[in-house]
This record gives structure tokens, C-alpha cells and sequence, in this order.
């Protein structure tokens, strides 16, 4: 599936299920891409991923010739964006995202004017897409990360920003700004399990994708159930401690 179609299928709501990498590997990168997931997401905020990672890893994820490569990029600022994207990046999932007006900026530094501000030099998109501004923007994807309680309070107006294609829940960070003494903090599972319906129902209000990163398989199974459309499985890294840690004891019996 190349990454227009992958960007269509997200845009038209239909599932897909995604998986999260942390590590600075381009090898990982390309045999993760290749296992079967609809879409990989290069972290920059809190992974080992600075430009020069990024570009490597979405080679790599375009060489397996499976997933679609997005970016979590570090902040919400139209360096890092317009940066994932020459990369080659079919969309961008945006952090910490405060309000309509943090969405905006978003969406603005993803588009090319007359509909935003990214500054045009395409480098490796040119070769996905093609240089044209008007098709670029329409195959990008912008998702705006919701996990403060100031991001909880506003997202009915956040979800409906025009030109933003959906909101990707951090439910770690969330769970904090919904009072929790640390993320699994089962004092708050209920305020936090009606925030994320809330931001579902935003989500469909508003006619955008609502996504969310989930700690199993069996959860992600859980919230494409309940609605969600957008669900990312896990991380590289918390993947590979726990697989070794398994081995270790079984062989220590």
C-alpha cells in the first residue's frame, strides 16, 4: 500500500493499526515496517530520532515496501514538521496540543501557502508525490496529540479545526492530566476512560480521525472496538526488554 493510499484510508476512517518506534535503527525500522503494520511512527519527541535518523529510518520504511512512515515530531513548530516531511513522512502526529489555536498552527505549518506556511523544499516527499503544493497537502496527514488537561478541556474546538485530520490520544501524559499520581494509576481509570470517550466523540462529531497508542494487542483490539480508528501497538524498545526479560527467566528457571 503506498502512503497516499494509506493517507486516504486513514482520512475515510478506516481502520488501521500502527506500531511506535523509539530507537535510532534503520534495520529495525525496515523489518518492523515489513511485518504487516498499516503505518510506523518515527518518535522525535521522546526517541532516539533527530533529522538525520528520521530520513534514514523512512528510507528504510519505504524500502520494505509495507507500512507508511510518520513522525512524532518534538514540538509543535514548523521547523520540525516541515523537516519530517521533505523527509519523506506521510504525515505528522503533533504534540502537546493546547487548544483550536495550537491546532491551527499544526495544520498551517503541514500546508504549503496559500493554505499554511511550510516553506517549500520537498527533498524526499518530491519523490513520493511529486512537487505540486495543492497534491502534496492532500495526501498529508495532521494529528494533534491531546494529553493535558488544558487539551481535554478544548477538544470539541480543537477537533473541529479546519484543515486537521485527526487527534491521536497519548494516554500516559493524559492519565496525568486527568489526576493521576502516575500513568496506570488505577485511582484514575475512570476519569480517564471517560476522557478518552469524550475525545472519541469529539473525534466523530467532527467528522477526523481518533486515534490512540496502546500498550498490547489486546487493547488495541479493544479501542478499534470501541471506535477508535487510528491505534498504534506498543514501542520498539519496551518490546525488546520484556522479550529478553522473558528469555533470561525462563532460562534461569
Amino acid at each position: 500500500m503506498s502512503a497516499t493510499e494509506f493517507t486516504a484510508r486513514a482520512k475515510r476512517r478506516e481502520r488501521v493499526v500502527g506500531y511506535w518506534l523509539t530507537l535510532d535503527s534503520p534495520g529495525l525500522a525496515e523489518r518492523l515496517a515489513g511485518v504487516g503494520y498499516d503505518y510506523v511512527v518515527l518518535d522525535a519527541q521522546h526517541g532516539e530520532l533527530d533529522g538525520r535518523a528520521q530520513a534514514a529510518a523512512l528510507i528504510a520504511v519505504d524500502a520494505a515496501s509495507g507500512a507508511s512512515g510518520l513522525v512524532r515530531v518534538e514540538a509543535n513548530h514548523a521547523t520540525p514538521i516541515g523537516r519530517a516531511l521533505d523527509s519523506g513522512a506521510a504525515g505528522v502526529i503533533v504534540p502537546l496540543i493546547n487548544s483550536a489555536a495550537d491546532a491551527a498552527a499544526a495544520v498551517a505549518a503541514s500546508r504549503y501557502p496559500p493554505a499554511g506556511i511550510r516553506s517549500f523544499g520537498p527533498l524526499r516527499s518530491d519523490l513520493r508525490i511529486g512537487p505540486a503544493p495543492a497534491e502534496v497537502d492532500a495526501t498529508v496527514l495532521v494529528l494533534a496529540m491531546i494529553e493535558t488537561a488544558a487539551g481535554l478541556a478544548a477538544v470539541e474546538d480543537i477537533a473541529a479545526t479546519p484543515g486537521l485530520d485527526g487527534i491521536y490520544i497519548g494516554p500516559a501524559d493524559l492519565s496525568l492530566g486527568v489526576g493521576a499520581a502516575y500513568p496506570g494509576d488505577p485511582a484514575t481509570d475512570d476519569d480517564l476512560g471517560a476522557a478518552l470517550v469524550r475525545i472519541r466523540e469529539a473525534c466523530e462529531a467532527s467528522g477526523i480521525i481518533a486515534g490512540i497508542h496502546t500498550p498490547s494487542g489486546e487493547v488495541a483490539a479493544q479501542r478499534l472496538a470501541e471506535g477508535f480508528t487510528f491505534v498504534t501497538v506498543a514501542h520498539d524498545a519496551g518490546h525488546l526488554v520484556a522479550a529478553a526479560r522473558s528469555h533470561l527467566e525462563i532460562a534461569r528457571g
